[in-house]
């Protein structure tokens, strides 16, 4: 028998049951980034629609203006649909790993921790940033 490091390497989520691809797989990178830039885009747009053009020059309110509105439909979205609308339209889906829905808590300590930018970007095999170790959740295939 391999040993357990060398099993875990296979594929993300090989360790925890999850299968290699399609339904249900760990969520590949190309997928959240999608997703990640998708909903970054639609805050820009959210709050230029309000605020005008300062959104496009980070000028006043309208620096932090998109970060707000982007935790805001994160934390929302994950809570009620199992993720944000660009995970929606990739396809990805955010689950605990006893692949139950996130709670209201724990879908706000995760969001708040990817608006710190460095969780999402230290994780382990399974690609379970800091951020998902923290609330116990992994970004899944729909």
């Amino acid at each position: 028998m391999p040993p357990p490091s060398a099993v875990a390497a296979d594929w993300p989520g090989r360790r925890r049951g999850l299968p290699a691809d399609g339904t249900g797989a760990v969520a590949g990178w190309g997928r959240r980034l999608l997703a990640l830039l998708i909903d970054w885009v639609l805050s820009l747009f959210a709050v230029a629609a309000f605020l005008g053009s300062d959104v496009w020059t980070g000028r006043g309110t309208a620096q932090w203006a998109p970060l707000v509105v982007f935790a805001f439909e994160v934390w929302i979205l994950t809570t009620l649909v199992g993720g944000s609308a660009g995970q929606l339209v990739v396809g990805v889906r955010v689950r605990r790993t006893s692949r139950e829905p996130l709670d209201i808590f724990r879908a706000l300590l995760r969001t708040l921790l990817i608006c710190l930018v460095i969780p999402p970007l230290v994780y382990n095999p399974d690609q379970q940033g800091l951020h998902d170790l923290a609330v116990d959740s992994i970004a899944l295939r729909r």
